[in-house]
């Protein structure tokens, strides 16, 4: 899978992230929100504003005693909390003390002195009762131990001080703690998810025009992309039909046209001979061997190829012998060339003989009407059809193999011959391909292996 925006593993990676970290802080507003409207918000703490002004203001006075000095930080409190209380007492008995003391708390004394700090309070479901903070703090009359209740409500920006630390100390963490499991999990659930839909992919992949009928594995495809996954394999099947029908129509039509192909040839042939006679029984037999070409299209398709022993040089040497007076007709001279007597291969010859005059009419056409259609057989079992006409450019050599395709939108053939060759090639095991003759035109190679090919249908 790819990584980028596009990728389903990164896209839920930074969903569920942003997910869990708006769920924390969700979590976060709504516990503040409780503490708020409860009313523990307003108290929380907020007796640190009492022992941050008695630090400054505890001290002794003249009999060493305490006393207490009126600090702007105390008068604030006096002024703020019309009910703040506080008793400090230090370790020889010395106490000084402020506002009306809780009962519960006037009895304490000096019980709690060794206590360095603690709260007071009661459990949860009891009535309410005032709550009261121990601390032992160091002022200018030495070290003393403090009691007081809340020191009135806690200003806004320590509440969003006492946020940001939570926020840090605790949510920051899960949340990377939450995506980094995130992080490694996901890739891991997504492979295991996409297990089967690699395997429709890998199965798409291998779909080929001549492998008809292949469907995409449904095995383990998750059942969020079935419908996907149905909906190609419906497709197929109705290509796999389309295609059928197409090729039954083709077949129908080539039939069809054999019959009056062969009295317009009959006809030609016998009427008087001129160069426009000559021209139509061209035509005609360019009519003729497109009908063949669409039959053989459907052979090949329908039954396998059957391989005997056969001699390359007398098949070519054949080949040219019946196609020299349609050759010489469009204005050609033909040769034949080989390097030996004698080549036995393991093929099918009538499909190796249709292959080579599909090349000698493709050289027909396309050489320019001039010079000399070569066909030569090499001792490498490497057979050659060349022409001296205009070539094949190279961006075309590879394209002029397919089916229907042709170099010049009015080219009269319909591009299915050399299709055709390269069918029965592959199907031989040889491969084909086209390069330039040394004085100019177009030549056809068609190379074949040692061993024999397995027979094998479309």
């Amino acid at each position: 899978m790819k990584r980028g925006a596009n990728s389903l593993r990164w896209r839920l990676i930074r969903r569920l992230v942003a997910l869990q970290a708006a769920l924390l802080a969700l979590l976060l507003i709504m516990i503040v929100g409780l503490l708020w409207m409860s009313g523990s918000m307003m108290t929380l703490e907020s007796e640190d504003d009492v022992f941050n002004a008695l630090r400054e203001a505890v001290t002794r006075d003249a009999d060493g005693g305490l006393s207490l000095r009126p600090t702007s930080a105390l008068n604030r409190l006096r002024t703020d909390v019309p009910d703040l209380w506080f008793v400090v007492r230090d370790d020889h008995g010395h106490v000084v003390s402020e506002g009306s003391v809780p009962p519960e708390y006037a009895r304490i004394g000096d019980a709690l002195n060794a206590i360095g700090q603690g709260r007071l309070g009661w459990n949860m479901g009891d009535p309410a009762r005032p709550t009261a903070q121990v601390r032992r703090i160091l002022t200018p009359a030495g070290t003393v131990h403090a009691m007081t209740g809340p020191g009135g409500q806690v200003p806004l920006w320590r509440v969003l001080v006492s946020t940001m630390l939570v926020l840090v100390a605790f949510i920051f963490p899960a949340i990377l703690l939450m995506a980094l499991a995130t992080l490694v999990a996901t890739p891991i659930v997504v492979r295991r998810t996409m297990k089967g839909l690699d395997q429709a992919a890998a199965d798409a992949g291998r779909i080929d025009v001549e492998q008809r009928g292949v469907r995409l594995a449904t095995t383990d495809v998750p059942t969020e992309a079935m419908p996907l996954v149905d909906a190609v394999n419906a497709a197929l099947g109705r290509l796999d039909e389309g295609y059928a029908r197409q090729q039954r129509f083709l077949m129908d039509a080539a039939h069809e046209l054999r019959t009056p192909i062969a009295i317009l040839q009959t006809r030609l042939e016998g009427a008087v001979a001129n160069p426009e006679n000559a021209r139509l029984l061209e035509d005609v037999a360019r009519l003729a061997n497109l009908a063949e070409q669409m039959l053989d299209l459907q052979r090949l398709d329908q039954q396998a190829i059957t391989f005997a022993s056969v001699d390359l040089v007398a098949t070519v040497q054949r080949v040219a012998a019946d196609l020299a007076p349609l050759v010489i007709a469009a204005g050609y001279t033909i040769a034949f060339e080989a390097d030996t007597a004698q080549i036995l291969l393991q093929a099918d010859r009538s499909a190796l003989e249709r292959a080579l005059a599909n090349l000698v009419q493709n050289a027909i056409q396309h050489g320019g009407r001039r010079g000399t259609i070569s066909l030569r057989v090499h001792s490498d079992r490497t057979i050659e059809v060349a022409d001296e006409g205009g070539g094949v450019a190279p961006d075309h050599r590879e394209r002029i193999f397919e089916p229907f395709h042709r170099v010049q939108p009015l080219d009269r053939g319909v591009g299915l011959g050399l299709h055709l060759v390269r069918e029965i090639v592959r199907r031989h095991g040889g491969r084909i391909s086209v390069h330039d003759e040394p004085l100019g035109g177009a030549c056809f190679r068609l190379s074949f292996p040692i061993a024999a090919p397995v027979a094998r249908f479309s």
